[in-house]
C-alpha cells in the first residue's frame, strides 16, 4: 500500500537567509517518495496556511536566532497556535525546527530549544538531526554537512552583509538533510499507525 504523507515547513524568513534554508527542509522532504511538503511564512500565514498546519503529519518549525532566541515573527506565531494547544490539534503530529544567526554558535541551541518545547506544549514528537558532527577532525573540512555540530536541528551560520545568495552550501545540505530525515520519519510514523489501525 502506497504511503502518503504531508510535511509542512513553518518559517519566518527574516532578511532572506533563513528563508533559503527553509527552501533546502522544504526541497528535502519533497525528495521522499509520497511526500508532499508545504512552505508557510508564518509572518504573513493565512487560512490557507494554518489548514496545512494542521493537515500535515509533522511540521518543521524555522526562524534566525536574535538575541537569544526565534525571532519576533515566530514567536507571534507561536503564541497565536494557542487555540491549536487548547483543542490538541498538533497531538501526536512529528516536529523538527532549523535556525541561523550571523555567529558560528550565536545561541542556536536556545532556539532549538525553544522550538522544541513549542512542540511538547502541543504533544508533539521531536524528530532530531541524525548526523554525526562535521568539520571537528584533522580531516574534516567546513564543507562537512553539520560543520556547526548540533544535534537536535539544523543550525547555520550566515555572515553579517552577507546575501542570502551566499549562504554556506554545507548548511544548505544540512537543512535539506532535516527535510528530508523528517519526512522519512514521516512515512514510518503514518505507516505504523495504518498497520496498527483496527480492521473494519
Amino acid at each position: 500500500m502506497a504511503i502518503s504523507v504531508h510535511v509542512a515547513v513553518a518559517y519566518h524568513g527574516g532578511t532572506g537567509h533563513t528563508a533559503r534554508f527553509a527552501g533546502a527542509v522544504h526541497a528535502g522532504a519533497a525528495s521522499v517518495s509520497g511526500c508532499e511538503s508545504t512552505l508557510v511564512s508564518v509572518d504573513t500565514i493565512d487560512e490557507a496556511g494554518w489548514a496545512a498546519l494542521d493537515a500535515a503529519h509533522a511540521i518543521v518549525f524555522g526562524a534566525p536566532t536574535y538575541m537569544g532566541t526565534a525571532s519576533a515573527a515566530f514567536h507571534a506565531f507561536a503564541e497565536a497556535t494557542s487555540r491549536r494547544f487548547l483543542r490538541q490539534t498538533w497531538l501526536d503530529k512529528l516536529a523538527g525546527g532549523f535556525t541561523n544567526s550571523g555567529d558560528k554558535y550565536g545561541d542556536k541551541a536556545s532556539t532549538l530549544g525553544y522550538f522544541q518545547t513549542l512542540a511538547a506544549q502541543h504533544g508533539m514528537t521531536w524528530v532530531n538531526l541524525g548526523l554525526k558532527s562535521g568539520w571537528n577532525t584533522v580531516r574534516g573540512s567546513e564543507h562537512d554537512q553539520n560543520r556547526l555540530g548540533f544535534h537536535s536541528g539544523a543550525a547555520a551560520q550566515s555572515l553579517l552583509g552577507t546575501r542570502p545568495e551566499d549562504v554556506h552550501a554545507s548548511d544548505l545540505a544540512t537543512a535539506e538533510h532535516l527535510g528530508r530525515r523528517v519526512a522519512e520519519q514521516a512515512t514510518v510514523f503514518v505507516a505504523g499507525r495504518a498497520a496498527l489501525a483496527p480492521v473494519s
